[in-house]
């Protein structure tokens, strides 16, 4: 399994869990977040502000079916046709294991 993390721009995140739903990737964890990318934040005027408000979805695929949801996501997080800087980031890590709490059993 593996675990696909999308950090996007907040007012993004509806229309990106809709496309996920709409692809049938359901289950979807939303955490709200704060941080800069590379650009190291947006200055105006004398102010620099660094955390930048997103959102951080997060969602577990089998190996096989993980291409198809970050295609989804690039799609609906993209700002415009060519996207723009503070757009997101997309993180792919393996699930080694993972339990159903309510029945105690395993998933595969």
């Amino acid at each position: 399994m593996q675990l696909i993390r999308a950090i996007v721009r907040s007012e993004k995140s509806a229309t990106v869990i809709k496309a996920l739903f709409e692809a049938g990737y359901v289950a979807v964890t939303k955490v709200p977040v704060v941080g800069r990318g590379k650009q190291r934040g947006i200055k105006i005027g004398d102010i620099t502000y660094d955390e930048i408000p997103k959102d951080l979805l997060m969602i577990v695929v089998k190996d096989e079916d993980k291409d198809f949801p970050i295609k989804t996501i690039i799609e609906a997080a993209r700002t415009g046709e060519n996207g723009a800087f503070g757009d997101g980031k997309i993180f792919v890590s393996s699930v080694e294991e993972a339990y159903t709490i309510s029945r105690g059993t395993k998933e595969l």
